[in-house]
This record gives structure tokens, sequence and C-alpha cells, in this order.
């Protein structure tokens, strides 16, 4: 018999009132609940002892409170409307339309169903097997379809009309599930012989917007009120705090709690006369706001300590040799069905095993392609790692992440520029350091002579500063200005 059981609260579109909330709260208190964390698809997670089991789902039933254990056959629709109004995006996409197409879904979806805002970039777009993207026509979305299992995104043809979400999802649904429909052309076609809809046709691509984390936590001013955004280093919130936070929205009439892809927590709404009574609740619970932002940018596995204690490790690696992580987001994957977001991605995998046992395992790092979390296409970075190379090729993999963005800017200086009075030169240049090859110079320091042509260095040269391979130097041109004297 199990010790204990994990018991999941979906909260569809990771809004939750303060008095449903309160209600979960109090079921988890009598069942000596002490602490809970929230999940990367916005839902609330309880370990609950065996022996205490019996009490919350006595009063977990009296409250119709929909719950699972130990499973996740039922996952929650994840939506960026926790970012609504907080983080700006200037779109039509309100409140009320993310609250009219949640209505819309009157059914407990068996497939993951995300529901985005295509200019935001706080709650990732494709982690969902149906995604629904606001499309630049007002109340009409994209949708993009992944089969379960599968790494294969597609475009629906039509852009379908918001309070028809719940239809179309339902349907697409059972095709795929019921029928074993999943190839495009095909899946189409069973969903529109099955139901008609309100949409138009899909004229152009979705454009990815480029990503920025934007900070979360903490007060932060906007209009006339406040937000508040808590994140837990440990990801657990004490059940005690989270009760005192429902009890003061249902005060200061805040309607509802949000909760982040990031397992934290936004309030929004506050009025100024009430910013004291929050601060006196963090000080109750010696809540610490205002963490570096490289280390909110990071994802972990829900429910799992092992990728929560190597993100710590490697934030304070990053945190004693300053290295700088803006504009990347971390995930980090130690089992291999799980799925986490991110633009870097650390992933396990057992070297040896004994049975069911992994008795030794290594890492291997990947990078999306723009270094775009929202992209599906990963690119090998480095393979067959130990824990404790990871830190260290971390910061490479940063280190070329900026260079490249430095090396970007510059080019569109020079491109902006235009100056007729220059010219260029082609050169190799590392990655990784900035350091240069120029035939013209040749590399003394490795006692190569000028005007060695790269391409007759030995296989085996390497960057003299760094020791990034030859094969993994890239060619640069270095714009030369030629002015008269």
């Amino acid at each position: 018999m199990r010790d204990y059981y994990t018991v999941k609260v979906n909260l569809p579109g990771g809004i939750a009132s303060p008095g449903f909330l309160k209600e979960v709260l109090l079921s988890a208190s009598e069942a000596n609940v002490r602490k809970v964390r929230f999940g990367s698809r916005q839902q609330m997670l309880m370990t609950v002892h065996y022996e205490d089991m019996r009490f919350l789902e006595k009063h977990f039933k009296q409250k119709e409170i929909r719950y699972e254990l130990n499973t996740d056959r039922e996952p929650n629709i994840v939506s960026s409307y926790c970012g609504e109004d907080v983080f700006k995006t200037g779109q039509w996409l309100v409140a009320n339309e993310y609250h009219s197409v949640l209505d819309s879904i009157d059914y407990q979806p068996a497939l993951k169903i995300n529901i985005s805002d295509s200019n935001q970039s706080f709650t990732p777009f494709f982690t969902g097997n149906l995604n629904f993207i606001s499309s630049p026509e007002p109340h009409f979305w994209y949708l993009y379809v992944r089969p379960k299992q599968s790494n294969v995104v597609f475009r629906w043809r039509e852009l379908i009309y918001t309070n028809e979400i719940g239809k179309v999802a339902k349907a697409v649904e059972e095709c795929m599930l019921t029928e074993n429909v999943t190839e495009e052309k095909t899946l189409f076609q069973a969903v529109s012989e099955r139901i008609h809809y309100i949409s138009q046709p899909a004229a152009q691509e979705l454009e990815l917007p480029s990503f920025s984390l934007p900070y979360y936590e903490g007060f932060n001013r906007y209009e006339s009120r406040t937000w508040l955004g808590l994140y837990r280093r440990d990801e657990l919130f004490t059940v005690d705090f989270l009760l005192d936070v429902c009890a003061l929205c249902l005060k200061t009439k805040i309607g509802e709690i949000c909760l982040t892809p990031w397992k934290s927590i936004i309030i929004k709404n506050i009025e100024d006369q009430y910013r004291n009574q929050w601060s006196g609740i963090l000080g109750k619970h010696n809540i610490n706001v205002r963490h570096a932002a490289n280390e909110l940018a990071w994802q972990t596995e829900d429910h799992h300590d092992e990728g929560a204690i190597l993100k710590n490790d490697l934030i304070r690696y990053f945190a004693k040799h300053d290295t700088r992580t803006f504009g990347l987001c971390f995930g980090i994957q130690t089992r291999p069905k799980s799925e986490v977001f991110g633009s870097v991605l650390i992933k396990k995998r057992p070297l040896l095993r004994i049975g069911q046992l992994a008795v030794f395992s290594q890492y291997d790092i990947y990078f999306t392609e723009n270094f775009n979390p929202n992209s599906r296409r990963l690119i090998l970075f480095e393979k067959g790692l130990y824990k404790m190379q990871l830190a260290v090729q971390l910061e490479r993999l940063c280190r070329r992440f900026n260079n490249n963005r430095l090396k970007e800017e510059m080019q569109m200086v020079a491109s902006e520029m235009n100056d007729p009075e220059s010219s260029t030169r082609h050169i190799h240049q590392c990655p990784d350091c900035f350091t240069v090859y120029d035939e013209n110079f040749g590399d003394p320091v490795q006692a190569i002579p000028c005007g060695v042509p790269f391409a007759d260095l030995p296989e085996n040269y390497c960057c003299a500063v760094c020791g990034t391979g030859k094969s993994e130097m890239v060619l640069a041109e270095e714009m030369i200005a030629t002015a008269d004297f």
C-alpha cells in the first residue's frame, strides 16, 4: 500500500475564485495537508497521507469538488489569462473573451487544451494537443493540433469563432480518441461531417512573437491599481497562507486568483487602500518577493523534487559566476514522458539500467530553434554530460546565445548604416567567446603564420581563448572603413 497519494484539482484556465479555492484548502487542511503546489498546467497539486485520504475524499464529495488521484487522465485547460491586463498586448483579446471560451468548453477534456493570446510570451502556445491562439481577426482563433505522444503540429485550415471553440474541441477530441483519426486532412473532414460551426478561412500563418519572459513577481502597478505575483523557491505554498490570501480577496472584493505555468500565482486589482494589508500577509507568513529574474525563468516537472533541486544548484552557479540569462528560459526533464517548456531544455536519460532501476544517468542539453520556447524543433547542444558538467556547459550556451544576439544587432546596425565608403572581409569567429581568426594576421599564439586560409588550418585547430573546435567556428563579416586622409 502507498504511504502517500498525489491529488490534483483542475482550475480551468488557471482561474480560481477565492471562494472555491477556500473550500479546496479547508478540505485539504482537514486531511492534515499543510502545503500545496501549483503545476505547469495551472492546476493545484497536493500530497496526502493514505490514512488521511478518506477525510479528503469525504469533504471533496460533500462539496462536489472534482479531483484526480494518482492520475492525469483529465488535464487542466491552460490559458494566458493570468497575464491579461498586467502584461499589455494591445490586441482584441480581453477578460470577457477568455471567459466566453472557457464557458463554451462544457465538458471535461481528455486532451490538453491551451488558450493563448498570440501577442504574449508568458504562457506556452503548443504544449497542448488542441492549441487555440488568437488571430489578427477579432473573435476568431487559430487551432494548432498536436496528436497525443507526438511532436508534429499542424494548423487547422479555418479560423474558429470564440463561442464555437468548445464545440470544435469536443468534436476533434472524439474523432482523435474514439475513431483514432489523427491525419490532418482526414481529421478535418471527419469533424466537418460531425458538426457545423462558425469559421472563416485562415488566410495567413501565425507569427510567433519573440520571447521575453516578463518579471512576474512582487507588487507592480498597472493603471490605477496594483497586482501581486508570488513565487516560491521550493514551489510550495502553505495552506494557512493561501487561506489568508482567499480571505483578503473576499474581503476586498477580488473575484479571481490566477495561476501561472511558472508555478506561481498572480492577484490582480489590488486597490491602494488595501496594499498594506497584503504586505501584512506576506510578513505574517515570511513570504519573500523580488527574486532574481534568472531564478524565475525555470520550469520543472510537476510533483517531482529532482528537477527543482537541480534547478536550484544551477541557479547558484549562475549567481556565483554572474551569468547573463536574459532572453532565455530553461526546462528540466528527468522523466521520459514528461513535458516542460523552455528555450533551453535539460533532459536526463539512464546510461545503465538494472531492471527498471536506472543505475547511472547522463544529461543532454537542447535548445529550440531561434531560442524561442514555442518552437517545436529541438537542436542538440551537448550530449552525454554528467551532472557536474551541466552548469559549465549551460553557461557556455548562454554565452553563445548572447554573442549571437549581439552579432545580429551589429549586422542590423551595419545594414541600416549602409555606408558606401566601407567594404567587408570574411573572418571566422568563435561563437562562445567572439575571438576571430583572420588569415591576414594568422594565430601567433598557436604558431599559425599570416596568410594561412581558414580552410587550410588543421582539423584539430581550436580557439586560442576558450578551446572551441574549428568545426564550430562560424563565418562572419567584418566592416572595413575606407576614408580619404
